[in-house]
């Protein structure tokens, strides 16, 4: 899921090129499946799921910043990373099954969703999602007091999914930010559990995960959706 509102004009030809790489070194044909969404001031769904790097590649040409005519007619833009959470969970991950994932690149600014971030981190649980979040951003994008909360914003996602938040700088290139959450989506540990409570009522339930072994960091989600 790929931030295309005017912030991000200097940074989306390296996400572009950093994304194809990693298709190209994770996406393994008939068992993994990958879609390409972009969003500013609409969502779209650039490439439906697919195990074919090739398509993912050729959509990838199309995912770009709006132009400045688009702007100018759409009164400044907008950038709906809350709706395209919610809609990539309710209409994409929800219907699949085993590990699932959401990759978000953004400067994690939401300008104009209808959608809360309550909104989105709750469909992204709901749909048994995790959501690995990568700040990248152009400081200049901002002016002088910059985008000071999207760091906030996608760490919570990530955070109450149970996925991890990265932040793209000089010393921490996205090529480097993508390799080390190829070794995390390939080295999960799925666990499952039958509670004791029976379900009377759908809603979420608070869960806490530890670990035995002393010096150990789990990274869990803290809820999940329970459903009757």
């Amino acid at each position: 899921m790929v931030d295309t509102s005017a912030s991000q004009r200097r940074v989306v030809d390296a996400e572009r090129g950093a994304s194809l790489r990693f298709f190209d070194q994770v996406v393994r044909e008939n068992k993994d499946q990958v879609f390409i969404m972009q969003f500013d001031t609409i969502v779209q769904m650039r490439q439906a799921l697919t195990s074919s790097v090739g398509k993912l590649d050729d959509a990838l040409a199309y995912v770009d910043t709006e132009s400045n005519r688009q702007l100018r007619q759409q009164h400044g833009g907008g950038t709906l990373l809350y709706d395209a959470v919610v809609r990539a969970s309710d209409e994409v991950m929800k219907k699949q099954s085993n590990r699932k994932a959401l990759i978000v690149l953004s400067d994690g600014v939401d300008f104009g969703s209808d959608s809360s971030l309550m909104d989105a981190v709750e469909a992204a649980q709901r749909a048994d999602t995790l959501i690995y979040s990568m700040l990248y951003s152009d400081p200049g994008a901002y002016g002088i007091f910059g985008s000071r909360d999207g760091n906030r914003v996608l760490q919570r996602m990530s955070t109450e999914t149970g996925g991890s938040f990265f932040e793209v700088s000089k010393k921490q290139p996205i090529d480097r930010m993508f390799d080390i959450l190829q070794e995390e989506l390939r080295t999960q540990y799925s666990l499952g559990y039958v509670s004791d409570k029976p379900v009377t009522i759908s809603g979420f339930r608070t869960i806490q995960l530890t670990a035995r072994q002393k010096g150990l960091v789990v990274q869990a989600r803290h809820q999940y959706w329970a459903q009757r």
